[in-house]
């Protein structure tokens, strides 16, 4: 997108044996953190040079200059999601990518909500060979106005803007260099949950490729106002309860939970999934909704959930999603497949794990 099409390297995913070393850096500019992943790609391997994490409490010039400091004069691949950007999933006549690109700005204006000047457009062949002389296209734009603003942002503070893409599509990426399908295995289609402060991304892989992507208005955020509410805290306190939810007590009343010879972290806990149940249903019937629409068009079902996302460090989420929607859940490592040298804090790896997804998969961009 902008500048070249995030989409593109879904199947491809990261060229192996390049000529000599070369850097890439990914930067996932959340609502309510920065997230910078540094790659080595080497020859054979992809090796983690360094990461952060900053919040974005600061003005997001500041925030980001602070974190950018260290990657002066980098290429630095971003992503946005929300309402400025869209992805869509068509079925075109066959053709060839010369043709597709001659096709994609006419047939994009049945499926997009916005017109052709005010994005900046792109498309890939994700699937050939379908009944009825038929291709699947992965069809993403996003508006012009964000696009320019973020590289302007980016290439103000000392940084080359190299690609912009799509959360979902980079999310993807890093799942799939991560995760690789087995050629001739058994396989589900899975669903990749990434919950973030304020929006939620959801995509459902299918032997790798993309074939839906949506994001949910349901996130960490909601789930941190709902333990407000209860407990009587202010947000940043709520925040902590949720990530913490046996530690840091002293904010809470003796009289908020009475443990009548119940282990009081375990009736906070309790009090915590209670209150935050309605959003979590409300989370469980988007996804439900995405699943029987793709479901629906004769695809296989999904089998199991990705989880990650800071908005999903809370204890008990897992297995309430995994109850409300009859599906396995489990988190997955971005890094499974990334050599972790001994400089790296492992430590604060391990407690960021779930917030890198993102900038994970941006950073495998090498293109």
């Amino acid at each position: 997108m902008g500048r070249r099409c995030g989409v593109k390297n879904i199947l491809s995913k990261i060229k192996i044996g390049l000529s000599k070393d070369k850097f890439s850096v990914g930067l996932d500019i959340g609502s309510s953190r920065i997230k910078v992943v540094k790659l080595k790609l080497l020859k054979d391997q992809v090796e983690l040079c360094g990461f952060d994490i900053e919040p974005s409490r600061l003005e997001l010039g500041e925030a980001l200059k602070h974190i950018l400091e260290r990657h002066s004069g980098d290429l630095v691949n971003i992503s946005v999601s929300g309402q400025q950007s869209v992805i869509r999933y068509v079925n075109f006549p066959r053709m060839d990518n010369a043709e597709l690109r001659q096709a994609l700005k006419f047939e994009a204006q049945k499926h997009i909500p916005f017109s052709a000047a005010e994005v900046n457009l792109d498309g890939c062949i994700l699937k050939d060979g379908l009944p009825d002389n038929k291709m699947l296209v992965l069809i993403a734009a996003v508006k012009k106005d964000l696009a320019n603003q973020r590289l302007k942002l980016i290439e103000g503070l000392g940084c080359r803007a190299n690609i912009i893409d799509i959360d979902s599509i980079a999310l993807a990426n890093a799942f799939n260099f991560n995760y690789p399908v087995e050629e001739g295995q058994d396989h589900k289609a899975i669903a990749l949950l990434n919950i973030g402060a304020s929006m939620s991304n959801l995509d459902i892989l299918d032997a790798g490729i993309p074939r839906l992507s949506r994001d949910i208005h349901i996130a960490g955020n909601t789930f941190t106002q709902k333990i407000a509410d209860i407990f009587g805290l202010d947000f940043a306190n709520a925040e902590n309860l949720k990530i913490n939810p046996v530690r840091n007590t002293t904010q809470i009343s003796v009289n908020t939970i009475v443990s009548n010879g119940v282990n009081p972290d375990d009736e906070r806990l309790n009090k915590i999934n209670a209150g935050v149940e309605s959003a979590l249903v409300s989370l469980a019937g988007e996804i439900r909704t995405s699943f029987d629409y793709y479901e629906s068009q004769g695809s296989s079902n999904v089998g199991k959930i990705f989880l990650s996302g800071g908005g999903a460090k809370f204890a008990g989420l897992k297995d309430m999603l995994a109850h409300l929607l009859s599906i396995e859940v489990e988190y997955w490592d971005p890094f499974k497949k990334i050599k972790i040298p001994d400089n790296i804090d492992a430590e604060k790896l391990k407690n960021s794990l779930g917030e890198l997804g993102v900038a994970v998969g941006l950073a495998l961009r090498n293109n």
